[in-house]
């Protein structure tokens, strides 16, 4: 007799690889949507194999303004996320976007600028080389891109340690505790940090924390009929990628069996340096390694 948690599973499955195919057929004759995601397989990984790889996705939020080639601009969050498909676990490691690296072909810089120079590809090599884990993929969202998805969902809940505010992008303020935020708060919250006392490093936390409600607001809803269907839909009319319908349905599983209490995520540390008269976060590359090296086989860091 097959169990519910089984059995609620292959029902998702099943609706996915439905809504996959159909997208297949409607979108291309579809009016254009406006591109929130784009989605790049970097080009030395293999297909997915959702039993028992690991799957690494690096998440960027690109600083890019309506109108702007999203995969051309800088970027804004970046988070390289583990999920292993065997065990249901996961895992973030945050990388502050002023982090002083050497970037492939370029020389040293911010490593958010590999994607201005080089696109997702470099991106992707400079943060594997920092960290020692290369990505699978490369997911680029827009600040509307997640103010639109964290609305499309219903909003979501985070624990915010301390309060902190701005006076452009907030200036009422984020409370301590848990907060129920929309689209627009979810964007504002993870893109404050000149009045974080660890500055980049508590944004990146605080980014970390903008995907742990999103993933667990998924998770809560995704029994409700039609909210996968409709989410998956929505994604696709929003998405553009390389990848055909077989690998997204492959990567769609293995977001779907992540366990919510097998998440774990830290971000590098590292200290404020100045190089030109700019300041710069010099990461502790030791630190970068020992996080790779720990969650390379599990998807599990065992300790920040």
């Amino acid at each position: 007799m097959m169990r519910g948690p089984m059995r609620l599973r292959l029902l998702k499955t099943a609706a996915l690889a439905a809504v996959l195919a159909l997208t297949v057929v409607l979108v291309p004759d579809a009016a254009p949507a406006p591109t929130r995601f784009s989605l790049v397989k970097i080009e030395r990984a293999e297909a997915v194999d959702v039993d028992p790889d690991i799957v690494w996705i690096l998440a960027v939020g690109a600083d890019a303004r309506q109108g702007e080639n999203p995969l051309r601009t800088r970027g804004d969050a970046l988070q390289l996320v583990g999920m292993n498909t065997a065990t249901g676990a996961a895992t973030s490691i945050g990388i502050p976007r002023d982090s002083w690296v050497s970037i492939p072909g370029v020389g040293s810089n911010r490593i958010n600028a590999a994607l201005y120079f080089g696109g997702p590809d470099l991106l992707g090599q400079a943060v594997g080389n920092l960290i020692g884990i290369q990505p699978d993929y490369v997911m680029v969202t827009t600040f509307w891109g997640l103010r639109d998805m964290v609305n499309d969902i219903g909003g979501i809940t985070v624990e915010n340690p301390r309060y902190f505010s701005d006076p452009y992008l907030w200036p009422q303020g984020f409370q301590a505790g848990k907060l129920r935020l929309n689209g627009h708060g979810s964007t504002a919250f993870g893109r404050i940090r000149k009045s974080l006392p660890g500055g980049d490093f508590d944004r990146s936390a605080n980014q970390q924390r903008v995907l742990r409600g999103i993933q667990q607001k998924v998770a809560d809803r995704a029994s409700e009929p039609g909210f996968v269907e409709g989410g998956v839909m929505s994604v696709l009319q929003h998405l553009e990628t390389d990848l055909g319908p077989t690998e997204l349905f492959k990567l769609g599983q293995a977001v779907a069996q992540v366990d919510p209490t097998k998440i774990t995520g830290c971000v590098l540390g590292g200290s404020i340096g100045n190089v030109g008269g700019a300041s710069v976060v010099l990461p502790n590359t030791a630190e970068a390694r020992r996080y790779g090296d720990d969650a390379r086989k599990d998807a599990v860091i065992s300790r920040c």
